[in-house]
């Protein structure tokens, strides 16, 4: 039996590791195993721009890779929480009733999606901000040599 509470929460606090997704499909599910790699690409990338400083341009392109998986994760959050309990059933529970409690949508699972919204769109903006803002930076950087 999966729950959809459950799921939600375990997307939204773990989703970017690909936890809710192998909860889900199991081991061999490759969109969890995609979002745990983009998510460690995204540490290692912070973790650059922490020792190498913020003109490390291999951080430039990872740091939002995190922050991508952040916003995907909030999404399959979404994607689960705002399903309705005859879907979720029998999508996720067939060998129980349609109606089960399991797919209902309680509280706990309003506040997994409103956390979710906040979460997934300050990451993905975030991380496009920084990673525009290098670029662009780079860009003028890049310009200022050539016209000297």
């Amino acid at each position: 039996m999966k729950n959809k509470s459950v799921v939600c929460w375990l997307s939204l606090l773990g989703g970017p590791f690909g936890l809710a997704r192998f909860f889900m499909f199991g081991l061999r599910d490759s969109v969890g195993w995609a979002l745990l790699f983009m998510s460690l690409l995204g540490l290692y990338g912070f973790e650059r721009a922490q020792s190498f400083g913020l003109d490390d341009p291999l951080s430039w392109w990872l740091v939002p890779l995190l922050g991508l998986s952040i916003a995907i994760s909030a999404l399959h959050t979404l994607y689960w929480g705002l399903m309705s309990a005859d879907n979720w059933n029998s999508l996720y529970n067939p060998a129980t009733d349609v109606a089960s409690a399991s797919g209902n949508t309680g509280w706990l699972t309003v506040i997994a999606l409103v956390l979710s919204l906040m979460l997934g769109t300050t990451a993905l903006l975030s991380s496009l901000a920084y990673g525009f803002q290098r670029y662009f930076e780079s860009q003028i950087e890049e310009a200022q040599k050539l016209s000297q």
